[in-house]
């Protein structure tokens, strides 16, 4: 079957998504996070695009570029091949890391761009990792929420509106969907890729009673854990939570 041709931006805007191959986990530390980001500064300046807005979730990237010198597949091709040859060393593994096709959307109105910005800084309260998205730390959220430095450029932005102006806006919680991953295409992993997944959250294979007694707390690891493609049927076989508490946790997921 042929491939669907891109719409190309008017504006040089784009919305792009970049996910697991098999939707699977991606970033697994700090370090992983760390490294793809500073992949996106190094190559704006090879590239030649302004980078707008960015999110690093689990098993997929959200980024909002505005492209001025090398086109879009260009530049994904750089980002993808320089990341995955770093990633496959680390962790001593071949072949693809990336889904083949990254998936993008132009973005050729002001009204969508702030669409758009606003959608992919609060993928990681959408998704229930954080309360606010300034807090989360693989994003840019802080860049325009506490004006904090970063990598993104953000004078087209502050042309539309102050920093008071895009606090607020960010801040409202709605339903903007652009490029959604839908929870039921995650892809679903064994017992024991679940298994570390839990060790990872909590230190052991059981939930320590620190975390049981602590809801906000509790809640925001099972709607981690059910992101990385956990079923509700393993995390209640596997943690020995009940499907109760599971469902209280997953409420805050889309």
């Amino acid at each position: 079957m042929p491939r669907t041709p891109r719409i190309h931006s008017q504006s040089g805007f784009y919305h792009v998504m970049l996910r697991g191959i098999n939707r699977q986990q991606v970033f697994y530390d700090t370090e992983d996070h760390q490294y793809f980001i500073s992949l996106l500064d190094k190559y704006k300046t090879i590239c030649g695009y302004k980078l707008h807005a960015y999110c690093l979730m689990g098993n997929h990237v959200h980024l909002l570029l505005q492209i001025q010198a090398e086109p879009l597949h260009i530049i994904m091709k750089r980002l993808g091949d320089a990341f995955v040859y770093w990633y496959n060393l680390k962790y001593k593994r071949t072949g693809h890391l990336f889904q083949g096709r990254y998936r993008s959307e132009p973005v050729d109105s002001d009204r969508y761009y702030m669409i758009v910005l606003r959608y992919i800084l609060r993928n990681p309260v959408k998704a229930g990792l954080c309360i606010s998205p300034e807090r989360y730390p693989y994003g840019s959220a802080a860049e325009y929420i506490l004006e904090a430095d970063g990598i993104t450029d953000k004078d087209y932005a502050l042309q539309m509106m102050t920093y008071d102006q895009w606090r607020e806006y960010i801040s409202q919680d709605v339903d903007d969907e652009c490029l959604e991953i839908r929870n039921d295409t995650i892809h679903r992993v064994t017992d024991t890729e679940a298994l570390n997944y839990i060790l990872m959250e909590f230190g052991s294979s059981s939930v320590p009673i620190s975390i049981s007694e602590n809801r906000d707390i509790l809640n925001v690891s099972i709607r981690r854990l059910l992101l990385k493609g956990i079923s509700i049927r393993q995390l209640c076989r596997l943690t020995g939570l009940s499907k109760k508490v599971i469902e209280r946790g997953k409420r805050g997921m889309k």
